[in-house]
């Protein structure tokens, strides 16, 4: 009889060692997960084991308020580079929720459960913490529609015929494209990425520089009527306080520019202008790239 109990527990204990004999693995939240109305946001991990990451997992999460009972919300993640899982997820709510991960390699399942705070989305990506606002969207987009509208007036004055025909079509096509969230959100990261590196650099945009430069705009709209009814049912001064802060971020970006420009005059003394803002412009579009991979960024 001893002999039988003493069988059992030994059956007990290698079963219970069987169950902590997993993978130990550690997730890391990679992408914060925002809360946006009726859209799927995107979350992020990274799997690792000991300081290693983990590669070839299949995993699933299953989102549930921690407070409240909202019922679960099941995620199958992808796999990404260095051990990093990602997906899109749509909850009822923000607040605090408890995530249930199922990792599962080679037949051998493992799980973990980890609290996340989901607050709600202040705008559409983030740069370094700073968000980046629906609001700052829509007046790129009408800067764009501004644009559009000076070209088009342009193009009424410059051209007639088929010509003219041809190059109110183009412009038209134009107007999908400013349409398009993503092309924006790109602008507003270009410059501000820029801003972000000139400031880096040291360099400040004082107000008579802005000011200088905010005259320049004010003065190539007011030569557009289309333009200038825009602004107007736009409202001025709403226009031109948002468009100044838009003109401290420009400036500074000029900074950077003129560095390249004066870089490439004395690496190049008997180069062309035309060729000198080329390459200046290229160098420009290399240090753009760099700078962005530098940064945090992170778009919903």
């Amino acid at each position: 009889m001893k002999k039988r109990i003493l069988f059992v527990m030994l059956i007990v204990i290698a079963m219970l060692a069987g169950c902590g004999s997993g993978p130990d693995y550690t997730i890391k939240v990679k992408k914060e997960l925002f809360y946006q109305k009726d859209t799927a946001a995107p979350f992020e991990i990274k799997v690792t084991e000991g300081k290693k990451a983990v590669k070839g997992l299949d995993v699933s999460a299953e989102f549930s308020m921690a407070n409240m009972d909202h019922g679960t919300t099941d995620v199958k993640l992808a796999e990404g580079k260095d051990g990093t899982y990602s997906g899109k997820v749509a909850l009822a709510m923000s607040g605090k929720y408890e995530v249930a991960f199922t990792l599962e390699k080679d037949g051998k399942k493992t799980e973990k459960v980890i609290d996340i705070n989901v607050v709600k989305a202040k705008g559409v990506a983030k740069i370094n913490g700073e968000w980046i606002t629906n609001e700052d969207v829509s007046f790129y987009k009408f800067i764009n529609q501004l644009q559009l509208a000076i070209n088009r007036e342009t193009a009424t004055q410059k051209y007639s015929g088929a010509q003219l025909e041809e190059e109110l079509a183009y412009l038209e096509s134009q107007e999908k494209v400013i349409d398009d969230k993503s092309q924006l959100v790109t602008q507003i990261i270009r410059l501000r990425s820029m801003a972000l590196l000139a400031a880096e650099k040291g360099y400040k945009a004082d107000a008579a520089e802005v000011d200088a430069a905010l005259g320049k705009a004010r003065e190539q709209y007011n030569g557009f009527e289309a333009a200038k009814k825009l602004i107007s049912d736009y409202g001025e001064d709403k226009f031109w306080a948002t468009e100044k802060q838009q003109y401290e971020l420009i400036v500074m970006s000029q900074k950077v520019q003129k560095d390249l420009i004066a870089q490439v005059k004395k690496e190049n003394p008997t180069m062309a202008d035309q060729e000198i803002y080329f390459q200046a412009q290229k160098k420009y579009e290399e240090l753009l790239v760099s700078q962005v991979n530098s940064l945090k960024i992170e778009i919903l």
